[in-house]
């Protein structure tokens, strides 16, 4: 991770895991953008305050309830405007990136956007979610659900042209092996890519196909297998650490996080009124 900060501001920069993804988190007091251009895809999503933005000869705000998208190599400025402050965060996607995501929708030719600014709340909040979550770059598998999941929806929603985004067929039959190999090898590293060609599906297709049958994303369903073992674990005294290891969580925090999440406690308060 690379650092920038200036008086005025304080920059993080990612690489990730998924070759040509960069991530941003900024936050400005003052700063301007002169006219630039990016050999990437941008979407950025303002946090607090706002700035002013200039693309293709239009003036918009920047505020929390919208999103900016840049085609690669698209002109833009920013400066802060009205705002005495600017938080935001943005996903910058080269070639290689866009590449993975693609393959991870099906699809062999990315869309175009006709607009730079996007008001779609709940695809704001599923970017956030995305930014955060590979910032902590903890869980691969949620990772990866996020990215293609909000990526899919955002090209569904907002893009032009590019290839078709095939849905997922309404198959119990396919779900229920997908279930079966999560209930199997929950505690191993499972791959959400894996599961998908498992079946013959694309990513994209196994998150919206469990979304309409199961009622969870591959995601939520591989975390309740482990929270069910990890009760069983926790009424035979087992030490909330080794549980976490034992079930596949990151750490003995992941498991805190997710048990709290789900059951209101936390997985030593659990084994205590077990064991009681």
């Amino acid at each position: 991770m690379a650092r920038v900060d200036p008086r005025n501001s304080t920059q993080y920069w990612w690489d990730r895991h998924l070759s040509g993804l960069s991530l941003l988190c900024a936050d400005f007091t003052t700063h301007e953008y002169p006219p630039h251009t990016h050999d990437a895809l941008v979407v950025a999503v303002t946090e607090r305050g706002g700035s002013v933005v200039k693309s293709r000869g239009q003036v918009q705000d920047a505020q929390a309830s919208t999103m900016f998208v840049f085609n690669p190599t698209e002109p833009h400025a920013g400066w802060m405007g009205w705002s005495e402050r600017w938080q935001y965060r943005a996903m910058y996607l080269t070639e290689s990136a866009l590449d993975r995501v693609a393959d991870g929708l099906g699809i062999d030719a990315i869309p175009y956007f006709m607009r730079n600014l996007f008001g779609d709340p709940d695809l704001i909040q599923a970017f956030l979610a995305m930014h955060r979550a590979i910032e902590e770059g903890r869980d691969v598998f949620h990772e990866r659900e996020l990215l293609i999941g909000s990526f899919g929806t955002l090209f569904l929603r907002h893009g032009s042209g590019g290839s078709c985004i095939k849905r997922a067929p309404r198959d119990e039959v396919l779900v229920a092996r997908v279930q079966a190999r999560i209930e199997a090898e929950y505690a191993s590293d499972l791959r959400l890519e894996d599961l998908a060609t498992s079946v013959g599906l694309t990513t994209f297709q196994l998150i919206g196909l469990f979304k309409r049958t199961v009622g969870l994303t591959p995601h939520a369903y591989l975390t309740q297998v482990r929270l069910n073992v990890a009760c069983r674990y926790l009424r035979r005294a087992a030490a909330p650490a080794e549980v976490a290891t034992a079930v596949g969580f990151y750490d003995q925090s992941a498991l805190n996080k997710h048990f709290k999440r789900c059951y209101g406690i936390t997985p030593l308060q659990f084994a205590r009124a077990a064991a009681a």
